[in-house]
């Protein structure tokens, strides 16, 4: 019960992530590292791709897919995680440890999108 939980709340985190790329796309463009082209179209490629990651989740057939999804997907913007980090004058509502703070959390993420990637034995 403890796992389905963390399952839903994984689920959610990311379809609830990835709307917001559509509802406050300006916060996520000043993410984007300046090498990365396309911006705009980036985040809402990601935004698309969180919310595949959330629903993929949700299914016991395309569970796996969704957690190794999600895993590519964490690893994928880690880059823009660190470019925040270096940047904190692009980001004056959080608090500047809170922008390295957030970096090893994404590890966290990773961690808990891989409990998800292996069948369930029936």
């Amino acid at each position: 019960m403890v796992k389905f939980s963390f399952l839903i709340l994984l689920s959610l985190f990311m379809v609830f992530a990835g709307i917001n790329h559509f509802r406050n796309p300006d916060f996520y463009l000043k993410m984007m590292p300046p090498y990365l082209p396309f911006h705009l179209e980036l985040v809402y490629l990601s935004g698309l791709i969180e919310v595949l990651c959330g629903v993929l989740l949700l299914l016991p057939k395309t569970k796996a897919w969704g957690a190794w999804l999600c895993i590519i997907t964490f690893i994928a913007v880690y880059p823009a995680n660190i470019y925040m980090a270096q940047n904190p004058n692009l980001f004056p509502d959080i608090p500047e440890k809170g922008l390295y703070i957030r970096l090893p959390f994404q590890f966290l993420f990773i961690y808990w999108a891989y409990l998800f990637t292996k069948k369930e034995s029936s």
